[in-house]
């Protein structure tokens, strides 16, 4: 691939597993980390239309498949991960942590506390509309840059992103580059308790030492049991994953935990196929005892290996 002078990094045929957190995943055809905005605006500017291009942070919500990436994967680093509060406002480049965010604000007197446990990049969670708490990104983002597939630099409101539960709508092949946040103050001593609060309980809760993705599925919507309004419940997960039978069920190295049923676990050696072929076992036998379709939270990509 030919493109002139860019100063980050453009490696072909990168292997994609060692960058996500269930450890998983073929090679992309290219993988650019771009050294800062400019250079990455250049990089598209002369990319060939044809190319597909995809944006990936830390990799913690994701499954890449087998057979890899047929795109150039575009993941940001040191040049945009920096975090400024001002007034009452929190901008953070899109490689920057979700945790260091909090910490950073709550530092400045600033609460966006429900970013402290969710796993991942600023990039991500704006993407995702990423939520704990009761507290989602779309209750305080104020506006986002984006670099186009074109290499424009714009910059995008609320309006624009249509947030829903765990989605947004964004244009084809863009790259998020930073969100500036609005947020409550707040006393730093008390900020920093609470998130150490959440974060003890979390460790509680969760397998947040074995090789996850985060949560697995979306909590379901509403669900009514009897098919009347004022019959419908708020469900989560892995309630109706534990109704099924399928807490700790097993494909290959693919597990669902026993300590949280709605994570997905690598207990070692598992590959894509077995992550996924589980997550759709799970779908299948939730359906089948309830009517209830679960919705993938994990974002997958890319390609199977071909069959022998």
């Amino acid at each position: 691939m030919n493109i002139d002078g860019i100063r980050g990094k453009l490696t072909p045929s990168r292997d994609l597993s060692g960058l996500t957190w269930l450890r998983v995943g073929g090679p992309a055809d290219y993988l650019f980390q771009p050294a800062d905005i400019e250079d990455l605006r250049n990089f598209l500017r002369q990319l060939p239309a044809e190319v597909q291009v995809f944006p990936m942070g830390v990799g913690s919500n994701l499954i890449v498949r087998d057979g890899g990436l047929r795109a150039v994967v575009i993941r940001l680093g040191r040049g945009f991960n920096g975090i400024e509060c001002q007034g009452n406002t929190v901008t953070a480049g899109a490689a920057a942590l979700d945790a260091h965010v909090a910490k950073k604000a709550a530092d400045a007197g600033l609460d966006l506390t429900f970013l402290r446990t969710i796993p991942g990049s600023i990039g991500g969670a704006v993407r995702m509309n990423a939520g704990c708490y009761g507290s989602y990104v779309a209750d305080h983002f104020v506006s986002a840059q984006i670099v186009t597939r074109s290499g424009e630099l714009l910059e995008l409101g609320a309006e624009d992103l249509q947030f829903q539960y765990r989605q947004t709508t964004f244009p084809d092949g863009a790259v998020l580059v930073s969100a500036t946040f609005r947020a409550e103050p707040g006393e730093p001593d008390e900020l920093h308790s609470r998130m150490d609060a959440q974060l003890k309980k979390r460790d509680e809760t969760q397998p947040t030492k074995d090789r996850t993705a985060g949560s697995t599925f979306r909590n379901p919507a509403g669900f009514s049991s009897t098919g009347r309004v004022d019959d419908v419940q708020d469900l989560k997960a892995w309630k109706v994953i534990d109704n099924s039978g399928m807490r700790g069920a097993r494909i290959g190295g693919a597990q669902m935990s026993e300590k949280h049923s709605n994570f997905l676990i690598n207990t070692g050696g598992a590959t894509a196929a077995d992550l996924e072929a589980l997550g759709e076992e799970v779908r299948k036998k939730v359906y089948e005892d309830s009517g209830i379709t679960l919705i993938w939270e994990i974002m997958r990509v890319g390609e199977p290996l071909p069959e022998k």
